[in-house]
């Protein structure tokens, strides 16, 4: 059984720019600049051979490259103790439309998948006790404009997420092409 996820990667340009948001905050858990990834669908754990017919599903996603760009910083959940701290995106239609053709190529093979609302975001940091009010407004206060310059995504892929003590290791399992807009 591989844990099973679908995401986009950030182009190192885009990495740098998250890497600087990444400290300030007692506590917080930071991603590994080479784990930062934006998910289009969290899949969970399937087999090998289910893992094969899901990348085969996804060859069959057909959607032109998109220019996103990465704008603000939010935390999950909305409401109660911080446990994810995010980098957001400007809303981009091209982006809804990709993930809403995986899920369903994912639909149209019976793989169950997570089904939370889309909501297009880069995870920073994690925390396992809530940080400071204190800490957070600082952060907050101080990164409220963070913005990148647009970037092109042309490809997606299928990741295996091996979970260890210090973080989650993400394996590239499959990429799939965007086609030239």
């Amino acid at each position: 059984m591989q844990r099973l996820f679908i995401a986009l990667d950030m182009p190192p340009n885009i990495t740098s720019s998250l890497n600087i948001l990444c400290q300030g905050i007692r506590g917080a858990r930071w991603v590994n600049t080479d784990q930062f990834h934006l998910t289009l669908c969290f899949i969970g754990k399937k087999s090998i051979d289910l893992q094969r017919e899901i990348e085969l599903a996804l060859n069959q996603v057909s959607e032109p490259s998109i220019d996103i760009r990465l704008r603000g910083i939010g935390y999950f959940p909305p409401r109660g103790p911080i446990k994810v701290l995010w980098a957001g995106l400007d809303p981009d239609p091209l982006l809804q439309t990709l993930q809403r053709k995986i899920t369903a190529s994912l639909t149209n093979l019976s793989v169950d998948f997570e089904k939370r609302k889309f909501l297009p975001h880069v995870t920073l940091a994690r925390f396992r006790k809530p940080p400071s009010i204190s800490h957070m407004t600082d952060f907050f206060t101080s990164h409220s404009l963070f913005t990148t310059q647009k970037f092109t995504v042309s490809q997606f892929h299928l990741y295996s997420s091996h979970l260890r003590q210090d973080g989650a290791i993400h394996i590239k399992e499959a990429s799939y092409i965007l086609q030239h807009a």
